[in-house]
């Protein structure tokens, strides 16, 4: 082995190499460091970053805790082995201090997860293509960081999901997943699985967050869930920002990316889960929020907690806290065992990791094919700017070389004799923790979603002043009337425009929808609300607002135009413009969930709500218009029944008179600009229209979200995209 000065060692690592099943322990105060070619003496002989001289003050650590986890979990203890526990302490007491886990935490009881030939399909255009993981083998112990790394569009969010159970519908599944030694997938409670995306609730505070997600998942009395809540602030250390708004207000800035990785992370530990999935934990983090997250993380693992996550790469300190690692290229698995036996991998198939480089890095440039390009470029450049060397590697070769030394190595065979250890007898089943009632996630999800509305001012706050001062401007065109025959007219006019620019100007809260539609979307992936649940909790939170809304623009309009002045035909008005912007409100929700992108909902809520305005029948009259446009756009615009429902209110029972003989009734009146009937009753048709629309709207999106039709919309926008680029 080649002695290198130590001050070049770039490699401190506090990560556990003593639990490899073929792992010896380095002679004290010695320095080990990567071989560019080593012999067959060395083959097997273990690389370390550097000898933890902890360990050789501590006889009780067992280099095989493998075998240990593995008793632990078929006897179905809550703890973690002694050895494995003492190796955790270690991995942590190198890095930054953390005000996580205290000592008298409570502990979880793992659960071992075992993959065995795991294959996931994609179905595309009726068939599968290519298999993005291709016959992927390994498992994860209670009480251990287990990475998936590899390049881009290598499998391993897929291969993440398929452990979780949370494959899409066009992937096809093949293989064996073992959870405690039982071929069966992890029940509703026993894990929790955090996306790559943090969908949070901004106007939310930290605690507040929490505590809505454990009375959406957890069964049981108030005082157990805020306990859950208190613990999983604790763990995630958010002590500080607990009480601070998750996305800032007015002058107050939002919570750093690291922290809101935290909220997203703790949401799903308020379960108290035995494994815990995470989607690339340390997406848009910088270094050091990347450190202090992973060592979270590693005392999370401490108290027996399952834990695997996919990553891109990683700096040399995250890399150190990682118990195993299962790479990934191409869906090929090319390597999985302990990170430190991963690197004598590479340094045995002959690419040993320089002793400047991070090893997660080195892995990434070996197995990357994007380098290729790389390649090409540098020997353009390589004669006039100096030499490339260091990156003219062809990844090609070296996957098949990584693959092909791995299947043929000890590290393989140790995985296999592991695997058959753990699955050979079951160990205790995992049992679904149950969830809140309907009733009562309806309850919380409607309390929710109103203390959302009256802290979004794009949602209420500023639709309110827009209509308020468009009543204002309405009104002040269309005063002083009187009733007389010439004023029918007019005072259609101002009908007309009041009811079409209230429905447009409702297109101000479509981001606020957008942002709850996501919300659900994530929450309802997780199993924590269901379609029917957040539709009505929707509905019932949106009517006081609504209410809101519909009285204080009425009354400023109906008395400046100088409408009727009787209570019930003022009440009626409410009433109708209530039922309108409800049903408005259910239209401007199933555009969001079919876009969910704010410029191309509000393109075509306003073009729906132009052509609704068009064929309303003031522009020309009902019984005049084009059978295209008559039927049955006319009768899908919900402006056509508002506004004959308000004329019949005001004008049926009326009379106006001409001469000083002769008078002619309201409905005769306004039929030249306007069709109404002459019934008195039969407002209140048109108000059940309404009704039926704001209902029907709800039901049309209940049957896309139930039959998740998003997933159709961007397979098409996908197939779209791959046309555009490849012509």
């Amino acid at each position: 082995m080649e002695d290198t000065p130590s001050q070049s060692d770039h490699y401190r690592s506090s990560s556990s190499s003593a639990s490899s099943p073929t792992a010896a322990r380095p002679p004290r105060g010695s320095n080990f460091y990567y071989l560019r070619k080593p012999g067959p003496a060395m083959l097997r002989r273990p690389i370390s970053f550097e000898d933890s001289p902890e360990w050789g003050d501590d006889p009780e650590i067992d280099v095989n805790a493998d075998e240990l986890a593995a008793e632990s979990i078929h006897v179905g203890t809550t703890t973690v082995s002694p050895s494995l526990s003492k190796v955790n302490s270690v991995s942590v007491s190198g890095a930054s201090p953390t005000p996580g886990l205290s000592e008298a935490s409570r502990r979880i009881a793992g659960a071992s997860i075992v993959w065995r030939d795991l294959s996931v399909n994609i179905r595309e255009k009726r068939r599968y293509s290519e298999r993005v993981v291709k016959n992927s083998t390994g498992y994860a112990l209670p009480g251990t960081l287990t990475v998936i790394m590899g390049p881009a569009r290598s499998g391993k969010s897929m291969l993440l999901r398929a452990l979780a159970g949370r494959l899409p519908h066009s992937a096809r599944l093949y293989g064996e997943v073992f959870i405690n030694g039982t071929k069966s997938q992890m029940p509703y409670g026993s894990y929790g699985y955090v996306d790559r995306e943090d969908v949070l609730v901004d106007c939310l505070t930290v605690r507040e967050m929490l505590y809505y997600a454990a009375l959406l998942q957890l069964p049981g009395f108030f005082a157990e869930k805020k306990s859950a809540v208190e613990e999983a602030i604790q763990a995630m250390s958010l002590g500080d920002y607990a009480d601070k708004l998750i996305g800032g207000h007015c002058y107050m800035t939002g919570l750093p990316y690291g922290e809101r990785r935290r909220v997203s992370i703790a949401r799903e530990l308020v379960m108290r889960p035995h494994a815990l999935f995470i989607d690339e934990p340390l997406y848009l983090l910088d270094s050091v929020s990347a450190l202090l997250l992973m060592v979270t993380l590693k005392k999370i693992a401490s108290t027996g907690c399952t834990i695997v996550f996919t990553m891109y790469q990683s700096s040399t300190e995250v890399f150190g806290l990682f118990d195993r690692i299962c790479l990934l290229s191409n869906g090929n698995t090319l390597f999985f065992g302990e990170t430190l036996a991963c690197l004598q991998h590479f340094s045995n198939s002959g690419f040993p990791c320089p002793i400047m480089q991070s090893p997660s890095d080195h892995f990434l440039r070996a197995i990357n094919t994007d380098f290729d390009r790389i390649i090409a470029m540098c020997k353009t450049l390589q004669d006039d700017h100096g030499d490339f060397s260091s990156v003219n590697m062809d990844t090609a070769v070296a996957i098949r070389t990584l693959e092909a030394t791995y299947k043929s190595s000890a590290d393989s065979a140790a995985v296999e004799s592991m695997i058959g250890r753990l699955i050979e007898k079951e160990g205790p089943r995992l049992k679904s923790k149950g969830r809140a009632g309907f009733s009562t996630r309806i309850a919380v999800l409607t309390w929710r979603s109103i203390l959302v509305m009256s802290r979004k001012w794009n949602y209420f706050w500023m639709r309110l002043m827009l209509y308020l001062v468009l009543t204002l401007s309405i009104g002040t065109i269309f005063t002083n009337l009187g009733h007389s025959l010439s004023s029918v007219t007019v005072r259609v006019s101002a009908i007309f425009s009041f009811v079409s620019f209230m429905m447009l100007l409702s297109v101000s809260g479509l981001p606020a929808h957008i942002d709850e539609l996501k919300v659900h979307m994530h929450e309802e992936a997780n199993q924590h609300t269901g379609a029917l649940v957040y539709l009505l909790a929707n509905l019932f939170s949106s009517i006081p607002f609504l209410f809101l809304i519909s009285i204080s623009s009425t009354l400023i309009f109906y008395f400046l135009v100088g409408l009727k002045d009787e209570f019930s035909l003022l009440m009626y008005f409410v009433l109708n413009i209530f039922m309108c912007l409800l049903a408005n409100e259910s239209l401007m929700m199933v555009v969001a969930y079919v876009w969910l992108d704010t410029f191309k909902c509000t393109m075509t809520l306003i073009f729906l709500n132009v052509i609704m305005m068009l064929v309303a029948g003031y522009f020309r009259i009902h019984d005049a218009l084009p059978q295209l446009w008559k039927y049955p756009l006319s009768y899908l615009a919900f402006h056509t029944y508002c506004i004959q429902g308000l004329l019949e209110n005001e004008y049926v029972g009326t009379s106006f008179a001409v001469g000083e003989i002769r008078s002619i009734p309201g409905v005769m009146a306004v039929r030249g600009s306007y069709d109404i009937s002459a019934s008195e009753n039969y407002k209140w048709f048109h108000l059940l229209i309404l009704l039926v629309m704001a209902i029907g709207y709800r039901i049309i999106l209940l049957l896309l979200l139930c039959f998740n039709v998003r997933r159709c919309i961007l397979k098409c926008d996908l197939c779209w995209f791959n046309k555009s680029s490849t012509a």
